[in-house]
């Protein structure tokens, strides 16, 4: 089992996943180029001036220490990707969060883990039958995740508690989100696990909740839906699942409710229909975590990039605008290695040029 990182690169890895216009995907192309996080540090400001832009702002050393001990003074921790106990399904995913702070029983990310999701505005019936379900669930040893939101997540980690859960939120490991669920939250730091990937103190803004969902489908070895209309994050949740190659499973509903549409649907598409716990044992125990589909990225970040000239610039540059290309249609139309359109994507973004979407898609301005 690998150990935490040293002190030093702890605060390296922090600063860097911190640092202005670097998400996950930069941060580990960073990594498999340079080495270390220190030396990615050094490399940036050179990296964003051939990106045609000017060097990111750099979270400082004291920025970064100053998180390492406000998660120690809340009784958490930090875990970093590549260390033992960072959950291994979610450390298999390409946006995968370089670095989480947990508070609670780490030792549940070792269990199977099922993720419960659905509505916040959902029918007392749905909510009921999430807390049953999830109670069973737990009676047979399953771990349930969930996002500790109002309705469907609340209910699942109600019915959870005493066996399991675990709450992976949006905002900082300190902000209770919604005020409501503070006590609620407290009692699964105490007795289940929570999970953030915003450093403490920071508020859940819309733009954090699709990081939080890719987190509890990453996590898990299927998502549930129980009840959500046809768009919501639920449904978010469930095709970050399918991205993963993870089971996804749906709780049918009446065609005359439309906080049941998005579970209807889900079924159509290929969902696997859910009534009962047996259901979703079923689904689950014969499965493996499945691989990753091949060319959701175009490249794989461990081969480190090449350097790139300036008519491979132009060229991949002449291909992008606001509308968001899959990477393998730019290594398709410039015929260029992929260790080369890393590079330049790479130093697009740190330049701020340069903006990631889902499925492997980028853009620029």
């Amino acid at each position: 089992m690998a150990e935490a990182p040293p002190p030093e690169d702890q605060v390296a890895r922090l600063r860097l996943i911190r640092s202005e216009n670097i998400g996950p995907v930069t941060y580990f192309h960073l990594l498999a180029r340079f080495g270390s996080a220190t030396a990615a540090i050094e490399a940036i400001p050179d990296l964003a001036a051939r990106g045609g832009g000017r060097p990111p702002r750099l979270a400082s050393r004291a920025t970064a220490e100053r998180e390492i001990e406000a998660v120690a003074r809340l009784g958490a921790r930090h875990l970093f990707v590549g260390q033992g106990a960072y959950p291994s399904p979610l450390a298999e995913v390409e946006s995968a969060p370089p670095v989480l702070t947990v508070r609670g029983h780490v030792s549940l990310l070792d269990r199977q883990l099922v993720a419960l999701v659905g509505a916040r505005n959902a029918s007392a019936a749905a909510c009921r039958f999430a807390r049953m379900l999830a109670s069973n669930l737990g009676q047979e040893g399953i771990v349930v995740v969930s996002g500790l939101a109002r309705g469907i997540d609340t209910a699942a980690h109600d019915g959870a508690l005493e066996t399991g859960t675990i709450a992976v939120i949006a905002g900082g490991i300190d902000v209770f989100y919604p005020p409501e669920n503070q006590a609620r939250q407290e009692a699964i730091a105490e007795r289940g696990l929570l999970i953030a990937e915003q450093p403490p103190g920071t508020e859940p803004r819309a733009r954090h909740f699709p990081y939080r969902n890719r987190i509890i489908a990453g996590l898990s070895q299927g998502t549930v839906v129980v009840e959500a209309a046809l768009r919501s994050g639920s449904l978010i949740t469930a095709r970050n699942a399918a991205d993963f190659g993870r089971e996804v499973m749906a709780v049918p509903g009446s065609p005359l409710d439309p906080r049941a549409q998005g579970c209807n649907q889900l079924i159509r598409d290929g969902a696997t229909l859910v009534q009962n716990a047996e259901d979703v044992l079923e689904a689950i125990n014969p499965m493996q975590i499945r691989p990753l589909r091949q060319g959701d990225s175009g490249f794989s970040a461990a081969a480190p990039p090449a350097d790139a000239d300036d008519a491979a610039r132009r060229a991949i540059a002449s291909l992008l605008n606001g509308t968001p290309v899959h990477v393998d249609e730019l290594l398709r139309q410039t015929g260029l290695p992929p260790t080369i359109v890393q590079t330049v994507l790479l130093e697009l973004e740190l330049a701020g040029r340069l903006e990631r979407h889902a499925g492997g898609r980028v853009s620029i301005d």
